[in-house]
């Protein structure tokens, strides 16, 4: 039986369907999901050997727990990913896109497919296509609340040196994922709720070198999932970690763009906080 805050929550008894799911903050939602109930729980990642190996560790506890190999960035391979889940487990009710790839470098030294593209597609265009696969099945049924949690990213506040693309591809996600929230309620679908997670860096290894701005500390996987978990849970709107990030989206509304860039440099130290980036290769678990 489930006790504690998760009782009784949009996921008791959900089948959840998770993106990046393989390792890092995708096997925190996923690890979350089963502990609060949830009746199935879908792995999407590029590792399927992660992936496989997550879901017999997880199906352990009696929840029906699946790992799927798919390449978020390719269409096709959505469209059969979210065929195999509702025939092995039924629709989605709960669905965190958490997906994501980095690259830090300046814009010319992105490479055009590998870089630019990709960090689009599976940023941005995968959450999308998913959303747009799995909506029809949450608008027409209304016997339970529905979810969907967008994993965003501070970067998409505000613009930072050797981030171009990858802030681009979230200034893309927060703005399609509200807009798709104000639709819905625009249009009566209350039952569903969108919620947008913006965190400063998180030590997943994916911004690995990355240095946190002043005042702002580099959060733990733990700490970043429980953030989201809780706000979609609640059906927050925005959920932003940690309050510099809101603090810096308020110096920047209302600060000449000239000021707030020596504030972002000199004082903060946003600008260079990428400075020392390494990353992790071929990192495909968002933060």
């Amino acid at each position: 039986m489930t006790t504690g805050p998760d009782a009784g929550s949009p996921v008791r008894g959900a089948i959840v369907l998770i993106t990046g799911a393989a390792r890092g903050m995708g096997e925190l939602y996923a690890r979350r999901a089963v502990a609060a109930g949830a009746a199935a729980v879908a792995l999407w990642d590029i590792d399927a050997e992660a992936g496989t190996a997550l879901a017999e560790d997880l199906s352990r506890s009696g929840c029906d727990v699946r790992a799927y190999r798919v390449d978020v960035s390719r269409l096709e391979e959505i469209q059969r990913g979210v065929a195999a889940v509702r025939t092995d487990l039924g629709a989605p009710d709960v669905l965190i896109n958490n997906a994501g790839i980095v690259r830090g470098a300046p814009f010319w030294e992105h490479d055009p497919e590998r870089d630019i593209e990709a960090i689009m597609r599976i940023n941005t265009l995968a959450a999308m296509w998913l959303t747009r696969e799995v909506l029809p099945d949450m608008l027409a049924d209304r016997s339970r609340p529905k979810r969907i949690l967008n994993i965003a990213s501070a970067a998409g506040t505000l613009a930072n040196p050797n981030m171009s693309v990858y802030a681009a591809s979230k200034w893309a996600m927060i703005g399609w994922s509200d807009s798709l929230r104000l639709e819905l309620s625009k249009n009566g679908h209350r039952h569903i709720a969108v919620t947008t997670f913006c965190p400063s860096y998180v030590s997943t290894g994916m911004f690995e070198g990355a240095r946190g701005p002043l005042l702002t500390p580099i959060m733990t996987p733990r700490q970043a999932t429980r953030a989201a978990w809780n706000g979609m849970l609640r059906g927050t709107p925005v959920v932003t970690r940690p309050w510099t990030v809101k603090l810096a989206m308020a110096l920047r509304g209302v600060l000449p763009t000239r000021v707030w860039d020596v504030v972002a440099d000199r004082v903060f130290g946003v600008y260079s906080s990428m400075d020392h980036f390494t990353g992790r290769a071929g990192a495909r678990t968002s933060s």
